[in-house]
């Protein structure tokens, strides 16, 4: 059964980071892609980062250079590190697996955990 928890949400001021975590289980973590998406109150769900099982990565033009998307296979364990946090980032973080593997059909979401951001 795969398994995955987010961690790290937290309330934070403006220019503040965070690390959010995802721990996976139930498959080999190494071959799936990993990917973050957030949902703000009012708005549709958009994809914040992604990285692919041969560790390519990719991420949205509204957090290029200040998020960053990795993961630890020997921990099973894709971080988001997000630094210079604006109010606009506040929202609901999900992390999602895609057993293709190419950051374009996730099959599997974890519960979300909350980012809020105060100027």
């Amino acid at each position: 059964q795969v398994q995955l928890v987010e961690s790290g949400g937290d309330s934070v001021q403006a220019g503040g980071s965070l690390t959010l975590s995802c721990a996976v289980s139930g498959y080999t973590f190494s071959t799936y892609s990993m990917g973050w998406f957030r949902q703000a109150p009012g708005k549709e769900r958009e994809v914040v980062a992604c990285i692919t099982s041969d560790h390519f990565t990719a991420s949205a033009a509204s957090v290029k250079g200040r998020f960053t998307i990795s993961q630890d296979n020997a921990k099973n364990t894709v971080y988001l590190q997000m630094n210079s946090l604006k109010s606009e980032d506040t929202a609901m973080y999900y992390c999602a697996a895609d057993p293709v593997g190419s950051c374009t059909d996730f099959s599997y979401w974890g519960q979300g955990t909350q980012v809020t951001v105060s100027s």
